[in-house]
């Protein structure tokens, strides 16, 4: 049966199929949470108008940025692995006849990436994303900026700031493990501030979706070069050659291999393992649980409840700081649940438009002098305008906003909850 699959395979790759996808489907927007960084396109907004009326003002803005393209983390020994695959198998690529999206390995293939740490592209991803920022609200500075310990998350500030203020800016950049808050809604998660909460969910369902598509992949690329023996974990480390090499040099040969489905499963595979890692498919409900601590810090800072709410906050974390506010808000929730048997082809949790490397989760609340009663909020997530559903008929159609009361009542289960209550602390096991 996979022979059969894998046939077909090479029939559906001919001219005519590729240039047919490769009209609709842009690889560099289809590797889930480790794109490149793109503007979004979000789910039900292509009629929302970006522009704000002419009579209104942003007053108070809350980034939340995730770091810049970095090396990989847990996939380097799948790039490893392939990369002791090509090798063993020197003499055959020599002597094969190569197709020709694989003729750049008769000249070998070698990965050399540091893990974990911010590329060249990523730190230019977030300095002129530093600069729009500044261009796009002059009238608002801060002298504080607000990042994860995580090296390559201060890092990603530091060229934000550079981009932003400038040359010897007058800023400090305070990280999370400086304050002396009970849980920050940077990293509410994984940690001792909810034990229960485990990265193995996502990873059993990447297991049980990888199942379904790898293996007629193999098929195919071993059909294509008969004895050099690729296994399912060898494809594995050619997909994510294909991100990495993206995230480094701009270009891989490894994104020319696939076909367009292909590519497409893949990104499913990644966005099934970030929604059961922190957002909708974790069990308990403890994604929205655990996102309720962003959205309480949002609404204290745009209401003021505090008294001491400033203009600006420029903030540093990570993609499961972004998932887990949007799922707390209740934003890309598919019903029913996403599935690790099944393609979901319609989905709206999507990391590729929600999370890429650099994401920016931008928050306003701006007034208006006759357009709107009050305060109102809005969401740009990537460079577009994400509609804040979670209204209900209190959201305006045509911006994807609505009032500042109207969303704090929306989130009457964020503002239910408090850490260490007893909801968060009988689903967190603390």
């Amino acid at each position: 049966m996979r022979t059969i699959q894998a046939i077909l395979g090479l029939l559906s790759s001919t001219h005519y199929v590729q240039n047919h996808f490769n009209d609709t489907l842009n690889v560099l927007n289809h590797l889930g949470s480790i794109s490149p960084y793109h503007r979004a396109r979000h789910d039900h907004a292509s009629e929302i108008v970006s522009e704000l009326p002419i009579d209104c003002t942003v007053d108070q803005v809350m980034l939340m940025h995730r770091h810049g393209s970095r090396g990989p983390i847990g996939e380097q020994r799948y790039i490893e692995q392939l990369v002791q695959t090509l090798h063993d198998a020197t003499d055959v690529i020599q002597n094969v006849e190569l197709p020709h999206e694989l003729e750049f390995l008769r000249a070998g293939y070698n990965f050399s990436l540091a893990p974990h740490n911010l590329t060249i592209l990523g730190r230019k991803e977030l300095f002129n994303h530093g600069v729009e920022f500044a261009l796009k609200y002059p009238h608002l500075t801060t002298d504080t900026i607000l990042s994860s310990d995580s090296s390559r998350v201060v890092e990603s500030a530091r060229w934000f700031a550079l981009g932003f203020f400038g040359l010897d800016p007058d800023v400090r950049i305070v990280t999370v493990n400086n304050k002396d808050d009970p849980v920050s809604w940077i990293t509410p998660a994984p940690g001792p501030a909810c034990p229960k909460f485990n990265y193995s969910f996502g990873q059993q369902a990447t297991r049980t979706w990888s199942k379904h598509y790898l293996p007629v992949i193999t098929d195919r690329l071993n059909m294509l070069l008969p004895g050099v023996g690729f296994t399912e974990d060898d494809i594995h480390g050619a997909l994510f050659a294909c991100a990495y090499d993206l995230a480094s040099l701009g270009t891989s040969p490894w994104c020319g291999v696939f076909r367009p489905d292909e590519l497409v499963n893949f990104e499913y595979e990644r966005d099934i393992l970030m929604d059961a890692s922190c957002g909708y498919m974790l069990p308990d409900n403890m994604g929205p649980l655990a996102g309720t601590v962003f959205v309480n810090k949002l609404i204290e800072r745009f209401t003021d409840s505090q008294g001491d709410s400033r203009p600006l906050y420029l903030e540093f974390g990570h993609d499961v700081t972004i998932l887990l506010a949007l799922s707390a808000l209740g934003l890309a929730k598919d019903d029913p649940p996403l599935s690790p048997n099944e393609l979901r082809p319609g989905r709206k949790f999507r990391t590729s438009e929600l999370t890429p490397f650099a994401a920016n989760m931008v928050w306003e609340k701006f007034t208006c002098t006759s357009s709107y009663d009050g305060p109102q909020i809005r969401l740009i997530l990537n460079d577009a305008t994400m509609p804040l559903t979670i209204c209900g008929q209190g959201m305006d159609p045509t911006l994807g906003t609505c009032s500042l009361d109207t969303f704090v009542n929306a989130n009457h289960y964020s503002t239910s909850i408090r850490f260490r209550d007893e909801t968060w602390n009988a689903t967190c096991g603390v």
